[in-house]
Parts: C-alpha cells; structure tokens; sequence
C-alpha cells in the first residue's frame, strides 16, 4: 500500500495544477499556491514534480493522450450532425485543458518541451479536419474544388480551435473561462469553426448546420 501513496499524491498534485492553471492561468500560479491548495508541504510537492515545468509538461503529455484519441473519429464524419458532434467534443477537450490554450504564445516561449512539441498537436489537429472535409466531400454534403482550397479550410478551422478561447478570454475575461461559461463558449466556438464550411455546403446542409447552431444557442 505504501508504494501507492506517491502515485496518489502525484495525481492530486495535477489535478489541483490544472483547476488552478484552468482558472487563473499557468503564469499566475506558483507552486506554492498548488501545495497550498493541497494542504502539503512545498517540499512534498517538490519531491514529485521539482518544477512547475514538470507539472504542464505531464498535463500536456495526458491532453495529447487524449487528443490523439479523439482524432481518427474525424474519418467517420460525413454529415453536418457528425461534424457538430465532433468540433464540440474536439472544444470539450480543449477546454478540458483551457490553459494551453488561454496562455499559448506565453507557454511555447518558455517552455522547450511545449514549443518543440505542441506543433505536433497542430498539425495532427490541421490533418483530421482535412479528413474531415474529405469524408464530408464524398458523402455529397459538401464541395471543395481543389486542394489548396481544402487545405486552407481545414487550417483557418484550426487557428479557431487554438485561439477561440483567447478571443472569449479577451472579450469578457472576468467570466470567459469560469465553469459556468463552458456551454456558451464551446456552442460559440464550433459554430465558427463550422461555418467556414458554409460556402462549400450544400444548400440543404446548409440550412440544416444553420438550423443546428440556432437550436443549441437556444438552448444554452
């Protein structure tokens, strides 16, 4: 039993840093506030994680766990309803690890781990929306000419998932990311991101995305 009680304490100790980080951002919380936050000694949470670095690392490192999971199911997406579930899942996770992405640019500056390896994250995103768009064109929902245009498309959708957040933030930062903004951001967030798709839409998916994003603001 014993040899349990690090891994426990490992475990408590990220998920105090990502509350934490989730809610006041990685640069404004000092692992002094994480230890207190625990209740433990700065010397227990040293001995598990030696620097703050290691504890964004390790949650990066489970956010691309989870990330690389959720992909491939962009291959299966052939309608706008399949497209919705899947950008609001994608935002679900994203906001599951908002601090990434509300201190981006600040993380892959100081971090050697995160700005070697969150272009990676980047680009795995970039590829499942292109597969996304490819499996949208064959089903008939919707029509891209070539692939520049694809490719384009597919890249604009990214630079909304990574700097949505950012833009909430901005705009109201007193409430953006607090828990109880989660369901309005997110809603926001895969409606743009979908609606780059519009010009390419077929007029009757086209109405039905329209349709889709009036009912679920409706409902927030």
């Amino acid at each position: 039993m014993a040899r349990k009680a690090p891994r426990r304490t490992a475990e408590r100790i990220l998920e105090a840093s990502l509350g934490l980080f989730n809610r006041f951002g990685e640069p404004n919380v000092s692992t002094t506030a994480i230890a207190a936050e625990l209740g433990i000694s700065p010397g227990n949470l040293y001995y598990h994680y030696p620097a703050k670095d290691g504890l964004v690392n390790a949650l990066f490192a489970r956010y691309q766990e989870e990330l690389g999971a959720l992909l491939p199911a962009s291959g299966d997406v052939a309608g706008v309803e399949d497209a919705w579930f899947f950008m609001h899942t994608l935002f679900e996770l994203i906001w599951q690890y908002r601090f990434l992405y509300r201190d981006v640019n600040h993380l892959v500056t100081h971090n050697r781990v995160l700005e070697a390896q969150f272009p990676a994250a980047l680009q795995a995103k970039t590829e499942a929306m292109r597969q996304l768009l490819l499996g949208m064109g064959r089903s008939g929902t919707l029509s891209i000419g070539n692939e520049d245009e694809l490719q384009t498309t597919a890249t604009s959708m990214v630079v909304v998932l990574t700097y949505w957040l950012s833009f909430e933030y901005v705009r109201d930062p007193r409430r953006a990311l607090e828990p109880e903004s989660a369901q309005a951001a997110l809603l926001r967030g895969a409606h743009h991101a979908l609606g780059l798709l519009m010009p390419y839409l077929e007029p009757e998916q086209h109405a039905h995305l329209a349709h889709l994003a009036g009912a679920y603001r409706a409902g927030v």
